[in-house]
């Protein structure tokens, strides 16, 4: 008979209670059970979710402190160089956060770096969705609030950096107002709505607070539940691996395996954040000093996750057009809301368009290795090489500086790589994949090469294969071989014309694009006979094997490689040797 503690006893009374007003008991023993496969990549979601949690607990620790005012006040706080000196409240109370309240500079740099960890930690992950295809259906939703949550961290990346009212800060929303200004007819009056008449105004920083704090926090919130929501409904994705299907998941119960996991990798993320926000300076406001709209801080730069948009501004030709007296600023318009619109919108349709081109619509919960999609995989590298090219464009002033470069011959390099380089990382990636391909393909039909060479009995020099592992085995079988769409027919057996035809017809083209380019996987007989051959060199390298694991290693004398039935020291096997 056993007894259980009080504390049991209290918790069981109390899970008893809930139960019968909430019916809980059930829904926890089903939910509480659900299986979460095991992979390293999957740690890329919960550290952009985490970091998030910390940019929320710091962000309210300063809203305590900041006050969202652009009254002028006169600075008479800590920090010695700026006292006396006029500025905005705003920036006065982010100084005393700074040096004032306690804490308040590591909390206020955990804030910063939380946020730039948690776009980055997004990035990443939505990199990782793309290349294994796990947007694939049923998941489509799931990456369009993927892509919704991306931009919401961009705005709320930027409206907290615009908030402190430094120099710096200023800076970027002079270029913000810019951005607006060149907005066709409505620009003017858009800058005005926003910011209370002419800039800076008074009335943008409170509005921008609410914002910051309110808006786009509440619309995160909500979607960040939404995708996981999700998450839990629908099936968990999963690597290629023996017993693994795309009906069943292989992996560790929620609890207690998961959630121990989960809890523990939680205080990493929150104790990497504390680290880097102690010893690592960011955004040092003290050292700008208050914005005046006529200064501008040398070496401006921008959040890293916004430097795309500024390099696109700085590498785009001064084109404009006067049309009926309305002056379109197309050298603010292309790189500023042209590029960004279109760039946005592909990716959010993108898991629609190769559905549409494939006419796939089965469910997809085994994941792709990036390899087996080359056409995918080299649009995803294309598209981070644009990015970056981009991102070195908003830093070609201080390249130039840090290495004696023309800044002109860096703006015009960038203007020419930004046409030639994407398309180059696209043919060459693809090329890499369809080579890894055939690589597999030897894998499956001659076995792995072990790089070891055996003379056979009568004189023959082999080099020996061995069967694969299970393992990699399943993983290499995963890959499906997509056919593409055949050609439309632009009239039918009865002479009928394919009013679909010209529809048909793209789609075939792109299909052919997509998955032209294929090294067909063995079939299931060349696969076994591959593999029996691998295992009949193995076999034969086998005695040999049995040979050298009885040899031991004697430690004296400088160690001896010694085989039972061999002399005991060097000095008696040299001496065999020479009687032989």
């Amino acid at each position: 008979m056993t007894t259980s503690s009080p504390i049991e006893q209290a918790g069981g009374a109390t899970a008893t209670y809930v139960d019968k007003r909430l019916g809980s008991n059930k829904f926890l023993s089903r939910n509480l059970a659900k299986v979460f496969p095991d992979h390293w990549s999957f740690m890329l979601g919960e550290i952009a979710l985490y970091s998030f949690i910390v940019v929320l607990l710091t962000g309210v620790f300063l809203t305590l402190f900041f006050k969202p005012s652009m009254l002028e006040v006169v600075y008479d706080g800590s920090y010695v160089p700026l006292q006396g000196v006029k500025m905005s409240e705003a920036y006065a109370s982010s100084l005393d956060i700074s040096f004032d309240v306690r804490g308040g500079l590591l909390l206020r740099q955990m804030h910063h770096w939380g946020a730039l960890i948690f776009v980055a930690a997004m990035a990443v992950h939505m990199f990782r969705v793309f290349f294994t295809g796990a947007f694939r259906k049923p998941r489509e939703f799931n990456w369009l609030i993927g892509v919704g949550l991306t931009v919401l961290a961009l705005g709320a990346g930027f409206s907290g950096y615009s908030l402190p009212d430094d120099l710096l800060s200023g800076t970027g929303l002079q270029i913000a107002r810019g951005i607006m200004q060149a907005t066709p007819v409505i620009g003017t009056w858009m800058a005005f709505l926003l910011f209370g008449g002419e800039f800076p105004g008074t009335s943008f920083i409170p509005m921008l607070y609410s914002v910051h704090i309110l808006l786009i926090p509440g619309l995160i919130l909500a979607l960040v539940t939404v995708h996981l929501m999700l998450v839990w409904v629908q099936k968990h994705t999963q690597f290629p691996g023996p017993g693994r299907t795309n009906d069943n998941v292989v992996g560790y119960p929620l609890m207690p395996v998961y959630m121990a996991k989960a809890g523990g990798f939680f205080f990493v993320v929150f104790g990497i954040i504390a680290l880097i926000g102690g010893l690592v300076t960011i955004n040092p406001i003290w050292v700008f000093g208050p914005f005046t709209p006529d200064q501008v801080s040398a070496g401006s730069q921008p959040d890293w996750y916004i430097g795309f948009l500024d390099g696109a501004l700085r590498i785009m030709p001064n084109w404009e057009t006067v049309i009926f007296g309305w002056t379109i600023s197309w050298n603010i318009m292309i790189p500023a809301m042209i590029m960004p619109g279109i760039l946005f919108t592909a990716i959010a349709l993108y898991p629609f368009i190769e559905s549409w081109v494939t006419g796939d619509k089965r469910e997809h919960n085994l994941l792709d290795r990036p390899r087996n999609a080359p056409t995918r995989t080299g649009i995803g590298v294309m598209s981070i090489v644009f990015y970056c090219l981009l991102w070195v464009g908003g830093a070609n002033d201080i390249i130039a500086v840090a290495f004696d470069l023309s800044i002109n011959a860096i703006t015009w390099f960038l203007r020419v790589a930004i046409f030639v380089l994407p398309p180059i990382a696209f043919v060459v990636t693809k090329r890499a994949c369809l080579g890894l391909q055939r690589r597999d393909r030897e894998k499956l039909l001659h076995g792995f090469e072990s790089g070891r060479v055996l003379r056979l009995p009568h004189g023959e020099f082999i080099e020996v294969h061995q069967p694969l592992s299970p393992k990699d085995l399943a993983v290499i079988t995963s890959k499906t071989d997509i056919v593409p769409l055949p050609a439309p027919e632009r009239t039918d057996a009865d002479g009928v014309r394919n009013k679909l035809y010209r529809i048909q017809a793209l789609r075939h083209r792109l299909s052919t694009f997509f998955y032209g380019d294929n090294v067909p996987k063995p079939s299931a007989a060349e696969i076994e006979a591959g593999q029996h051959h691998a295992a009949h060199d193995a076999a034969i390298e086998a005695p040999l094997h049995d040979y050298e694991d009885a040899d031991q290693i004697h430690t004296f004398h400088g160690g001896v490689l010694h085989h039972p039935g061999m002399e005991e020291t060097n000095a008696q096997q040299i001496a065999d040797r020479s009687h032989d």
